[in-house]
């Protein structure tokens, strides 16, 4: 007896020891296939996010990750606070004061030709060696490389106003047209010069205030877009579609 019950004890731990196995296998397969499951992408889930203008860079990225994006978000306050002074005091100079630039040019070179006409004379008679002027040479590529951005964005914009003439896109027409009302009432307030002036402080405010409030800034555009999209389908339903539109596409020659 005690033989039969020593055989149905072992008996009775192999078989919990198989079953102990086989749950741990079990919650091993189990706890492989919960990490086989993908998990949610972020850069999915930021993707759905709605972005001004569609974009999907960073701010400073936008204005090309260099050193004018540097001053345009104030990166360095230094720099940017001096530029933006430089401007100012250049706008109360020909805006406020009325001062001509050719004159103000010309006064410049008069006092800094008549500066160093002077040392450059008197500097052997107090013993100290005359000024070294520099050798100022305009070099021959960055010249080309601006004058060939320019050509492009020129180029680009001929095309564009060729492709609105056209008639082939309503909206592209409108947005146009409503845009340049709006530059002849503001150029009508205000001359070239200090609408230059505006545009530049807003190149200097605009970006860093909206870089720093993205998230509720997108939000409410978000907001905005859907509500302008709700106008534009009524009245696109109401006015544009009953506008006869030139051919979507052109004939092709035989």
């Amino acid at each position: 007896m005690a033989e039969h019950d020593k055989e149905e004890s072992v008996g009775e731990s192999m078989m919990d020891k198989i079953s102990e196995k086989i749950q741990g296998h079990d919650s091993s397969s189990d706890s492989d296939s919960d990490h086989e499951k993908p998990k949610p992408n972020s850069d999915s889930l930021q993707s759905k996010i709605y972005r001004l203008f569609g974009r999907e860079k960073p701010v400073h990225e936008v204005f090309g990750g260099g050193k004018p994006a540097d001053v345009f978000l104030w990166r360095n306050k230094k720099i940017s606070a001096g530029v933006l002074g430089g401007a100012t005091a250049l706008w109360v100079l020909f805006e406020l004061l009325e001062y001509n630039l050719l004159t103000l040019v010309c006064h410049c070179l008069i006092v800094a030709l008549a500066l160093l006409f002077l040392w450059s004379n008197f500097s052997t008679f107090i013993n100290k060696s005359p000024p070294r002027i520099p050798e100022v040479r305009i070099p021959e590529e960055p010249v080309l490389q601006i004058a060939a951005a320019l050509r492009f964005e020129i180029n680009r914009g001929f095309a564009v106003l060729r492709d609105i003439a056209s008639g082939r896109d309503l909206k592209k027409f409108l947005s146009v047209i409503a845009g340049l009302w709006v530059l002849s009432i503001v150029g009508s307030w205000c001359n070239f010069l200090t609408l230059f002036y505006f545009a530049f402080v807003l190149l200097h405010t605009v970006p860093v205030i909206y870089e720093k409030y993205d998230d509720q800034v997108d939000a409410f555009a978000e907001k905005a877009m859907i509500e302008i999209k709700k106008q534009y389908a009524v009245f696109n339903a109401k006015v544009l579609s009953k506008i006869p539109m030139g051919p979507l596409k052109d004939k092709k020659k035989v």
